[in-house]
């Protein structure tokens, strides 16, 4: 298990589902939904995983979804 957050382990498809979802949450909980704070939090984590194209908890289970990475565990 190697915590690289230089090498990309979240590939275009699920980046793009992140950004989307995220950017969902983030809404709702500015309207005011009764889980704002949960909300916003998982918008937040899933926005930055977006961003930044690494996800900490698919290193933990040796996943990628970054079809032009290479294989995480070598």
């Amino acid at each position: 298990m190697n915590f690289d957050s230089t090498q990309h382990n979240v590939g275009n498809i699920d980046r793009l589902m992140r950004a989307i979802v995220g950017a969902l949450l983030l809404v709702v909980a500015f309207l005011g939904n009764i889980w704002v704070a949960v909300a916003a939090l998982i918008g937040a984590v899933l926005l930055g995983t977006a961003y930044f194209q690494f996800c900490p908890s698919y290193t933990l289970f040796d996943f990628s979804s970054n079809k032009d990475a290479s294989p995480v565990s070598k």
